[in-house]
C-alpha cells in the first residue's frame, strides 16, 4: 500500500516539465508578471529532489529489545503523528525555498506594457521656425523646448531628432547636446503632414517595436488647415507650446508708389497684432547711414512714406523696435542704378509713334528701323524686338529671329492687313504656332482677359466685366490650342497669344482697323512684355520661394555669377544667353540681407532677400477637436509618460527575501518541533 502511494505521487510529479513550461505564461496572464530569463524556470524540476528525499526515506531501523510490548506500541503511535507533521512542514518550506530561489534567478518584473522584449523607437520633431522665437513663461519657446528635452530624455537612449533644417538619425542626446544647444531658427517650415511622412521613414519595419513620434511645435495657423496623420504603426504624441503674449509688430512690405523728376516715394506698411501703439519709431538706412526717421500711431496697420533721390543706388533697410519676434523687425531692399531695356522695332513705314510713347526713354533704349535698312547684327543686342505690321518677313529675318529668341530674346508680332500669309506662317512654324488663316472681315470685340497670366500680375486690383471693349474690323483667325491665349474675342478666338518667346497679335493696330491703341489695355500689355524681356531684380525677394531675375551681362566660358554677402558665397542656378543671364534662387540664400551679384570680382548689381512674413501673425491652431489623449503642453509630461509606460518593477529581491524567510522557517521547524 505504501509503495502504491509513493508510485502515484511520483507519477503525478512527472508532469512538472509541462508545468514549468507554462508557468511563465500563467503568471504573466494572471499576475501581470514577466521574466527576464524565463528559460531558468526549467530549474523548477529540482523540486523533485526534496519530494523524492521525503517520500523515500530509506533509513535502516535498529532492533531494540523491550520487555513491555504494549507500552512500545503506545509510544510508537504518539510519535508517528508528530513525525509526519514535521516531515510535511519541512517538505513545504524546502519546496518554497527552492522555488523562490529559482524564480529570483529568472528575474521577474512587472510593467504597464510588454516592453522588455520589444525595441523602443522614438522620433522627435522640433519646430525651429521663426514663430518659436516668441517668449513663453520660461523664455523663448524653442530654447525652452530644447532644454526640456536635454533635461528629461535619457541621454544614452537612442532616438532620432528632426527639425525643419536638420536630421539627427539614430543618435543619443549625449552625442548631439551641443548641436541642440546651438540650434538656429529657420525661415522654412515643414508642413505638418509632410513632416509626419518624413518622420515615418525613420521608423524600422519591425512590427513588434514600440514607436513614438513626438511633435513639438506652437502649431501656428497656416494657409492650409492643420492635418495630423493617424498611423497605426506608431503613436502620435503632440506638445503644443504657446507664448504668454501673442502681440507682435512687424514691417510687412514696401513699394515705390510714385516717381517724379527729382525723387521717388517709398511706401512702407507696418502691421500690429496687439494693442494700439503711440508713436512707433521707424528708421530708414542706406547701408549703415541713417537717412530718414519718422514715427506713426499704429492700430492694426499703418503706412509711412519716405522720399528718396532718383537715379541713385540704395542699399535700403527699414527698422522698427519690437521685443516679441525679432526676424520681422527689419526689411531690406535694393535700388540699383537705372538700367534701360533695349527695344528694337522693325517696320515698313513711319507708324510706330504709339510704341515710342509706351517705351519711353526713362526706362527703355528704343530704336526703330525700316526693314530694308535693318542691320542684322543689331538683333542679338536687343532685349525685345517688335515686328510692326510688316507685309512680308524674309527668310533671312526668320532665321535671325529664331536664333535671337533661342538666346532668350522676346518678339512681338503685329500683323499688317496686307501681309504675306506664307512668310508669316513660316515664322509661326518656328514657334510651334498654328498657321493663321485668311483675313476675316468680321467685326469682333476683345472681351476676355486672362487675369492669371504672368503678363497681368499686379495690373488689376479685381476682375473687370463691364469695361469699354476695344474692337477690330478685320483679323487673322488662328487656332487657340496652339499657344496660351492672353486676350480673346467674344467668340473665344485669340487676339493676343503667347508661345515660347513669341507674342502674337491677330489683328492690325492701324486706326482704320482697330481702336486698341486707345484702349487702357495697350500700355500694360506692351510694357509688361518688354519688362519680361529683361526681368530686372525687384526691390526685394522672399526667402524660401522660387525667385527669377535677369542680369544684363553675357558670361564667358566657364564663368559663373555669385551672390556674396560678407564671407558668404552662393552660386545660384543660372542660364546664360547672348545678352543676359537668368538667375533662379530657391532655398538659398537662407539668411536675410543685401547680396552683391558678382562676375569674378566685378559687382554687377545688388539684390535683397527677406524672411517670409507668414509667421508674424501669432494665431494658433486649436488642437481640442483632434480628440487625442496624447496632447500636452509640456515636453517633460510626455517624456515622463513614456518612462511610466516602459517602467519596470523588478521583483527578484522580494523572492530572495522569501527564500531567506523559508530557510529560517525550516531551521526553526527542525530545531523546535520534536
Amino acid at each position: 500500500m505504501q509503495c502504491e502511494i509513493i508510485f502515484s505521487s511520483v507519477k503525478n510529479h512527472t508532469n512538472i516539465t509541462f508545468v514549468s513550461s507554462w508557468f511563465s505564461i500563467f503568471v504573466e496572464q494572471k499576475l501581470g508578471m514577466q521574466f527576464k530569463h524565463p528559460e531558468l524556470l526549467y530549474a523548477l524540476l529540482l523540486l523533485l529532489i526534496p519530494i523524492i528525499v521525503h517520500l523515500f526515506q530509506l533509513r535502516r531501523f535498529k532492533e531494540v529489545p523491550f520487555t513491555n510490548v504494549a507500552f512500545l506500541k503506545e509510544v510508537s503511535m504518539q510519535t508517528r503523528k508528530s513525525s509526519q507533521l514535521k516531515k510535511w512542514l519541512t517538505l513545504a518550506t524546502r519546496l518554497l525555498l527552492l522555488a523562490c530561489a529559482v524564480i529570483a534567478f529568472a528575474q521577474p518584473f512587472t510593467s504597464k506594457s510588454d516592453v522588455f522584449n520589444k525595441d523602443k523607437e522614438t522620433v522627435i520633431y522640433i519646430d525651429n521656425s521663426f514663430s518659436m522665437q516668441a517668449k513663453g513663461s520660461k523664455g523663448e519657446l524653442l530654447k525652452r523646448a530644447v532644454q526640456d528635452i536635454l533635461t528629461n530624455f535619457p541621454e544614452d537612449e537612442e532616438l532620432t531628432i528632426l527639425t525643419n533644417t536638420e536630421t539627427y538619425r539614430n543618435t543619443t542626446i549625449k552625442a548631439i547636446r551641443n548641436d541642440l544647444l546651438q540650434m538656429s531658427y529657420s525661415s522654412n517650415q515643414l508642413g505638418y503632414d509632410a513632416m509626419q511622412l518624413k518622420a515615418s521613414k525613420f521608423f524600422s519595419k519591425e512590427e513588434n517595436a514600440i514607436k513614438n513620434l513626438i511633435m513639438v511645435s506652437d502649431f501656428q495657423q497656416k494657409s492650409k488647415p492643420l492635418r495630423i496623420i493617424e498611423d497605426s504603426t506608431y503613436i502620435n504624441r503632440i506638445v503644443q507650446l504657446k507664448p504668454v503674449n501673442s502681440d507682435n509688430v512687424y514691417v510687412d512690405s514696401l513699394f515705390i508708389s510714385g516717381i517724379d523728376p527729382n525723387s521717388l516715394t517709398l511706401d512702407v506698411t507696418v502691421k500690429n497684432t496687439g494693442a494700439s501703439i503711440e508713436n512707433l519709431p521707424i528708421s530708414l538706412f542706406d547701408g549703415e547711414n541713417l537717412i530718414a526717421k519718422t514715427s506713426t500711431t499704429l492700430n492694426s496697420e499703418g503706412k509711412v512714406q519716405f522720399d528718396l533721390p532718383v537715379n541713385k543706388a540704395i542699399d535700403g533697410r527699414v527698422i522698427i523696435n519690437d521685443n516679441q519676434l525679432q526676424f520681422d523687425n527689419e526689411l531690406y531692399f535694393s535700388i540699383n542704378s537705372p538700367e534701360k531695356i533695349k527695344v528694337l522695332t522693325i517696320k515698313d513705314s513711319e507708324n510706330d509713334s504709339f510704341l515710342k510713347r509706351v517705351y519711353s526713354e526713362d526706362e527703355f533704349e528704343y530704336t526703330s528701323s525700316e526693314l530694308n535698312r535693318l542691320n542684322y547684327s543689331d538683333i542679338q543686342a536687343q532685349n525685345l524686338i517688335v515686328l510692326n505690321e510688316l507685309k512680308s518677313i524674309p527668310n533671312s529675318l526668320i532665321t535671325a529671329l529664331h536664333s535671337y529668341t533661342e538666346n532668350g530674346g522676346l518678339i512681338i508680332i503685329i500683323p499688317s492687313n496686307d501681309l504675306s500669309l506664307n512668310s508669316y506662317n513660316q515664322l509661326y512654324t518656328k514657334y510651334n504656332l498654328a498657321k493663321i488663316g485668311s483675313l476675316s472681315p468680321q467685326e469682333k470685340r476683345i472681351t476676355t482677359i486672362n487675369y492669371s497670366h504672368p503678363l497681368y500680375d499686379g495690373v488689376f486690383d479685381k476682375q473687370i466685366n463691364n469695361f469699354q471693349y476695344p474692337k477690330v474690323n478685320k483679323h487673322f483667325p488662328i487656332n487657340k490650342n496652339s499657344g496660351s491665349a492672353i486676350l480673346e474675342f467674344e467668340d473665344g478666338k485669340p487676339f493676343l497669344q503667347n508661345n515660347e518667346n513669341a507674342y502674337i497679335f491677330t489683328a492690325s493696330f492701324s486706326t482704320e482697323n482697330s481702336n486698341f491703341k486707345n484702349s487702357p489695355l495697350i500700355v500694360p500689355t506692351l510694357y509688361n512684355i518688354a519688362k519680361q524681356s529683361l526681368k530686372l531684380p525687384d526691390l526685394y525677394y522672399a526667402i524660401g520661394r522660387t525667385n527669377n531675375f535677369d542680369v544684363n551681362t553675357s558670361l564667358q566660358k566657364d564663368n559663373v555669377l555669385k551672390l556674396t554677402k560678407n564671407s558668404l558665397q552662393i552660386i545660384p542656378q543660372q542660364q546664360p544667353f547672348a545678352t543676359k543671364t537668368k538667375l533662379t534662387t530657391n532655398e538659398e540664400p537662407s539668411i536675410s540681407g543685401i547680396y552683391s551679384i558678382k562676375n569674378k570680382d566685378v559687382e554687377l548689381k545688388r539684390v535683397s532677400y527677406n524672411y517670409n512674413r507668414m509667421e508674424s501673425s501669432l494665431i494658433y491652431n486649436n488642437l481640442n477637436p483632434l480628440d487625442s489623449k496624447n496632447i500636452a503642453s509640456l515636453i517633460s509630461q510626455v517624456i515622463n509618460d513614456l518612462k511610466s509606460d516602459s517602467k519596470i518593477n523588478e521583483l527578484w529581491k522580494w523572492f530572495v527575501i522569501f527564500a531567506l524567510i523559508f530557510l529560517i522557517l525550516e531551521m526553526l521547524i527542525l530545531k523546535y518541533i520534536k
